[in-house]
């Protein structure tokens, strides 16, 4: 499908992707404990100026007299809990194998709507990464984080670029990272140096991982890579998948040498199951 077919397609979803966002996050939330953290009523951590999704019950009204801006008293559990999200606009990206399986941007949008569901009812606040829009928090604001992402045009700059970030916030990126090893290794590495704690979740399609085709195949790049006939595709088989789990042990050990956290996520599989792994991942960073 060309990319912007596909991306009116995938907005015009959007209303179902959100629906089964919440469904997914709502059966994970039914099946796990809330994060051992503490709650309202801790000591004051600081203030901060008011955002866009605030309750108007969290601003502090007499320090807000004394300036020009309303200030929010800010607890300390509050501050630490803040959630970046980041999804890959590339357009490798946005491909399936099958018309029976998803595109693995439409798979990433679900996952990061249902973590961003799921983190928003344990009272957290959540941004998307890259976005001039500011961390918010309430059930109400998971439809303009759909729109946020919506607003980012497929083919877009797939680097995740880093503006103003809450201290302490933790950091998801959602993408199929098949870039070269070089560019990854600069960008992680970036993040790192802003003292991010990060959660990498690889989203494949499963025929980039066995390769299922035989015969004469032409393969081509879809991000001006150039294209490659095989006479028999059979042949370069154990070839493609030993170079393919190269790349993905290279990440793994990457991303444990930053000390981050890794996750592998195939279309076909249940989304359930890789958000109820991607929260623990979160719960045990906390």
């Amino acid at each position: 499908m060309h990319k912007q077919a596909h991306a009116q397609t995938l907005a015009a979803r959007y209303p179902a992707l959100l629906l089964a966002a919440e469904q997914i996050a709502a059966a994970v939330a039914a099946g796990v404990h809330g994060r051992k953290r503490p709650g309202p009523g801790e000591q004051f951590w600081q203030y901060r100026r008011y955002q866009p999704g605030d309750a108007a019950g969290l601003i502090d009204w007499r320090a807000s007299a004394r300036g020009t801006h309303l200030l929010v008293r800010e607890r300390e559990w509050e501050a630490a809990q803040t959630a970046l999200l980041w999804l890959d606009h590339s357009e490798s990206f946005s491909w399936a194998s099958s018309r029976k399986l998803p595109h693995k941007s439409e798979r990433g949008t679900l996952l990061l709507l249902a973590l961003a569901d799921l983190l928003l009812r344990g009272g957290e606040r959540v941004g998307l990464l890259g976005t001039p829009h500011p961390p918010m928090s309430g059930r109400g604001i998971l439809g303009r984080l759909a729109v946020q992402l919506d607003q980012i045009p497929v083919g877009g700059d797939a680097a995740p670029l880093l503006a103003h970030y809450p201290r302490n916030a933790r950091l998801v990126l959602f993408g199929d990272f098949l870039d070269p090893m070089e560019n990854l290794t600069h960008r992680f590495k970036h993040l790192f140096a802003q003292g991010l704690h990060a959660h990498v979740v690889q989203i494949l399609d499963p025929a980039e991982v066995s390769l299922p085709w035989t015969g004469r195949v032409l393969y081509e790049g879809l991000e001006g890579e150039g294209h490659y006939l095989a006479a028999r595709s059979e042949t370069i088989k154990n070839a493609y998948q030993q170079k393919m789990a190269e790349h993905q042990d290279q990440l793994k050990s990457m991303t444990a040498r930053l000390g981050w956290s890794y996750q592998l996520h195939l279309t076909h599989q249940r989304p359930e199951l890789a958000l109820l792994a991607m929260y623990q991942y979160l719960s045990e960073a906390a």
